[in-house]
């Protein structure tokens, strides 16, 4: 598993994949559409967060989008999570894991000190955070109307 920095095309096969990665993320919420995924990625590409993919064959098995970010009350600088996916037929193979790593790894290079991600109650995902040390911070509440 390589695991770097994506090219142009790479990019855009990420973006042409992020309905589902939102739609899984969010267990089934949200069905945006190519075009919404846009809308929420690239704000982000334009203030500094990117891609890491790994890859296996030159093929892309997942991703992870990591950047920098603002805490709502304080303003201290930390680093984000905004997006892990992996590509169905490639989980269970730890590359979650590894992304995670690296992509922590990097936001500690660039001078983080603290690591956030926003993650969905009853996703997968959250088994394998909290297996790399991440806790629950804040919990978001709702109530159906």
């Amino acid at each position: 598993m390589d695991i770097r920095k994506p090219n142009e095309v790479e990019i855009e096969k990420i973006l042409a994949l992020s309905p589902q990665a939102i739609f899984e993320g969010t267990l089934g919420e949200a069905e945006p559409t190519i075009e919404k995924a846009k809308q929420l990625v690239e704000p982000l590409l334009k203030k500094g967060s990117y891609y890491l993919i790994s890859t296996e064959n030159n093929v892309i098995t997942g991703w992870i989008l990591i950047g920098g970010s603002k805490d709502q009350f304080s303003d201290k600088a930390l680093g984000f999570i905004y997006e892990l996916f992996v590509i169905e037929e490639y989980r269970g193979k730890g590359i979650s894991k590894q992304l995670i790593k690296i992509g922590v790894e990097q936001l500690k290079q660039e001078g983080y000190s603290e690591i956030r991600l926003s993650v969905f109650d009853g996703n997968q995902a959250i088994k394998i955070y909290e297996s790399l040390g991440f806790k629950n911070r804040t919990i978001t509440m709702s109530i159906s109307l």
